[in-house]
C-alpha cells in the first residue's frame, strides 16, 4: 500500500528536492525504512543506533503525531500522508 510522505524542507537534500514521495509499508516504521533505502542518509537522520525515532523528529500521520499512537508500529492505509517535521529551536529574543 502507498503511502504519502512529505519531506522537509531541510531533508529534500537527501531526495533530490522533492517534497512528497509515496512509499510502500503497512507500518510508519516500514515506511520510513523504505523511505531510507530508496534514499541513502535519509534513515540516519530519523532514527538513532537503537532503531527509534530521534527526539527532535517529529511524525504526524494526518494530524496526529505517531508518539501518542503506536510510534513506528502504527498502521498505516493506501492514501495515507506522512509528515515528518523536524523540531526546530530558536524564535523572537
Amino acid at each position: 500500500m502507498s503511502v504519502t510522505v512529505r519531506v522537509p524542507t531541510q531533508l529534500r537534500s537527501l531526495t533530490d528536492g522533492v517534497s512528497e514521495v509515496s512509499v510502500e509499508g503497512k507500518t510508519v516504521g516500514e515506511v520510513l525504512t523504505e523511505l531510507g533505502k530508496s534514499y541513502p542518509g535519509f534513515a540516519d537522520r530519523l532514527f538513532d543506533d537503537g532503531g527509534n525515532l530521534r527526539r527532535f523528529v517529529n511524525v504526524f500521520l494526518a494530524d496526529e503525531d505517531v508518539r501518542f499512537l503506536d510510534g513506528v508500529d502504527t498502521p498505516v492505509a493506501a492514501g495515507q500522508v506522512l509528515s515528518i517535521v523536524p523540531a526546530v529551536a530558536g524564535g523572537a529574543s
